[in-house]
């Protein structure tokens, strides 16, 4: 099962990677704010939503509450060391959960750094990094890794809570796509790149 969920990993990157380099290369057109260039810009003009503010703050505040998941495994793991005084004591699975988020912040910092594309819209800051979208990439990472751990560490006492996971993560990619703020591939870039690094914390979590 391991090598399995590796291999499904391995393809993901591999498509991940494709799809990206073809958004710097494919229909390049500046269709962004004060003319920035997007790639497969026909797809994006017709499949992208306009602007809507309230939405925005919406996913925004949702995002917010996704931020939040990682401090509480954190503070599973602590409660783990103090009661039982050893590093050996902590559910390993929760060191594991931390390299994942420490993945997770790497390719948020990376995308920040390697502008693929900018924002539809101008926000605050000017031009913003967009691809991939930060807040799909990290609710549906934080979320699904969740469910993940919950489903390894606690068997089934935890369905009420992995179902509010997932509605969670589902509402805050939603809710990015419709308020305007990415471009459509940019939310499919997203996803892709999620599901790679699930494929691969899904590998090393033993259930």
């Amino acid at each position: 099962m391991k090598k399995q969920w590796i291999t499904i990993g391995l393809l993901l990157l591999i498509v991940s990677v494709v799809f990206t380099i073809i958004l710097t290369k494919v229909d390049v057109k500046a269709i962004g704010p004060e003319n920035s260039a997007v790639g497969l810009s026909s797809i994006n003009s017709k499949l992208s939503f306009d602007y809507n503010e309230k939405v925005y703050k919406v996913s925004k505040y949702l995002g917010y509450v996704a931020l939040v998941i990682p401090g509480v495994y954190a503070l599973i793991g602590l409660i783990q060391l103090i009661k039982g005084k050893s590093l050996s004591k902590v559910d390993k699975r929760l060191f594991v959960l931390a390299v994942f988020y420490c993945v997770v912040l790497a390719t948020y910092v990376l995308f920040e750094k390697v502008i693929i594309n900018y924002r539809p819209v101008i926000l605050d800051e000017g031009l913003e990094a967009s691809y991939p979208s930060s807040h799909t990439l990290m609710s549906l990472c934080f979320t699904v890794s969740a469910i993940l751990i919950n489903k390894a560490m606690f068997k089934d006492k935890t369905k009420l809570i992995n179902l509010g996971l997932l509605v969670l993560g589902f509402a805050i990619v939603l809710g990015r796509y419709i308020s305007g703020v990415h471009w459509f591939t940019d939310i499919v870039g997203s996803v892709l790149i999620s599901i790679t690094l699930l494929s691969f914390f899904k590998a090393f979590v033993k259930e």
